[in-house]
């Protein structure tokens, strides 16, 4: 954090714009102010390209009552934030500003700027919603039903105050301590919306900071409010945790409070150590979140990637997915945990169950059930393949099926085998490290010589039908698939002359003549 003079404050507001919106606040007679997000990580030296204006009449008898589905559209013209922002319209003529007469809200837009209008106001909520009803009200009303203190400070535009900063909750206090404190109590934030549950970790989590012991024990208190929230706006929240620089403090803090109980129990269903003659198995649910931070670090920056078609381009989205795998990598270890007496606790086919656990684990949280999902699927069911190959004498045959099946995401695969290597014993994780690097070159010099990643068998199935006269039967499936093992097997090269041979020679096993 920076500790800001007023001469750095005025400096960082010296912005046409800035100008431009505190003047006509000053011919309307409103006061403006800048608040939230944008301040905060002004003093945390962070980009921030958000702006929220929040906007109040002078004379407190020009406020009104209204719903936010309010229709009267004299009155939500009357609203402050609109007022500021149609003024504004008149005056940037190639701006887009769009308003929302319903919400009392607008937005500009210019040159990579986004600028929310909206007036202060104070809230009042029913039980079983988070929608609030809303009045107009003062900047000090404003303050107190942000979120946290230090998204509640804000900094003045008006001529006269130009760049003073308001902070009634010592939000820079709580900057400078690394604190995440509610501004009122925080019992009464997080009933009346409980979206600030997930906010209040998420938050913690992005800044490394530290949750108030009052406010953390508040979470405890008010977690199963948490169930009135929509599953997107969770998953959204839960999303920006995951992309976190190290997810596993969030998780670990949604754990403590309980609210990944309730939200995830798959998750919560790793934990624990059982122990049965002398022997015990490590605690999956740290053992992920060491994998999952060994992955944040590995996919943080632009660099780390070489794919990223099947995301359109996007490295975040390629990350967040890729963590998701590595949080979902053991999910399969509690239904496929089993006892035995020679070789102790095992998690035998632990990788498919896993698999085959995904949909409905996504369809609940209403994660994407698209190519997404599939792709997070596909990590989790191979991600044992290359540590059983490391283990063992790593064959051509082996890493040519391993290249087969996990095609372009073979490098994500094997970055997410190489953050599982968790061992404490450092022997035994070295000898992994060296194998893996055997299993690396091996897949470099196999695909060089073989071509088989994302491979199709040189003949196809329309030419096995014309070739032998056959309408769509399993016969021309027990073909290809032969083709595709001799190749993969390393038995004939992946070109069409020696397939075609071996297919002639195994359509007579079924009794197939060629036309």
């Amino acid at each position: 954090m920076k500790n800001l003079s007023s001469k750095d404050i005025e400096k960082a507001l010296d912005h046409p714009v800035f100008h431009l919106i505190g003047d006509t606040a000053d011919e309307l007679d409103l006061e403006c102010y800048v608040i939230g997000g944008w301040v905060r990580d002004l003093f945390l030296e962070r980009p921030s390209k958000d702006i929220d204006i929040v906007v109040a009449f002078k004379n407190p008898k020009d406020n009104y009552i209204a719903s936010e589905d309010a229709d009267n559209k004299e009155e939500q013209g009357s609203r402050p934030g609109i007022m500021l922002a149609e003024a504004l319209r008149k005056k940037l003529k190639k701006a887009h500003i769009a308003i929302y007469r319903n919400f009392g809200t607008a937005q500009l837009k210019s040159k990579g700027v986004e600028i929310e209008f909206v007036g202060a106001r104070k809230e009042s909520y029913d039980r079983n919603s988070r929608k609030p009803i809303t009045e107009d009200g003062t900047l000090e009303e404003d303050q107190n039903r942000r979120d946290f203190t230090i998204n509640a400070m804000a900094l003045c535009l008006n001529k006269d105050r130009f760049g003073e900063l308001v902070d009634p909750f010592d939000g820079i206090r709580d900057l400078e301590d690394k604190i995440i404190a509610t501004p009122l109590d925080p019992d009464i934030t997080f009933s009346d919306d409980p979206l600030r549950m997930m906010r209040c970790i998420r938050f913690a989590t992005q800044l490394n900071f530290d949750i108030e012991e009052e406010t953390f024990d508040a979470l405890s208190r008010n977690k199963e409010r948490i169930k009135i929230i929509s599953g997107e706006r969770i998953a959204d929240e839960l999303n920006k945790i995951m992309l976190s620089p190290a997810p596993s403090k969030g998780l670990v803090d949604l754990d403590r409070c309980g609210l990944l109980e309730i939200i995830f129990p798959e998750l919560t269903a790793l934990q624990g150590v059982e122990k049965r003659n002398g022997r015990a198995h490590k605690d999956n649910f740290y053992h992920t979140l060491e994998v999952l931070d060994n992955v944040a670090k590995a996919t943080t920056g632009k660099d780390w990637c070489k794919n990223t078609e099947a995301f359109d381009g996007d490295i975040k989205e390629h990350a967040l997915w890729l963590r998701w795998a590595a949080l979902l990598h053991d999910i399969g270890k509690p239904k496929s945990k089993r006892w035995d007496n020679v070789t102790g606790w095992t998690f035998h086919n632990h990788n498919d169950i896993g698999e085959r656990m995904i949909p409905n684990i996504f369809r609940r949280m209403k994660l994407p059930m698209n190519e997404k999902m599939k792709y997070v699927q596909k990590l989790v069911g191979l991600h044992m393949r290359p540590i059983v190959i490391a283990d063992e004498e790593v064959t051509d045959s082996a890493v040519r099926r391993l290249l087969f099946e996990a095609g372009d995401d073979i490098d994500d695969l094997m970055l997410l085998c190489t953050a599982d290597i968790t061992s404490k014993n450092a022997d035994k994780k070295q000898r992994f490290i060296d194998n893996f690097k055997l299993v690396r070159q091996k897949l470099i010099d196999i695909e060089e010589k073989d071509r088989v990643r994302n491979f199709q068998p040189p003949v196809s199935g329309e030419e096995i039908m014309e070739m032998f006269g056959l309408k769509p039967c399993r016969e021309i499936g027990i073909l290809k698939t032969a083709i595709k093992d001799a190749i993969l097997d390393g038995n004939i090269p992946n070109e069409y002359e020696p397939a075609r041979q071996l297919l002639i020679e195994e359509a007579k096993k079924l009794g197939l003549e060629a036309k």
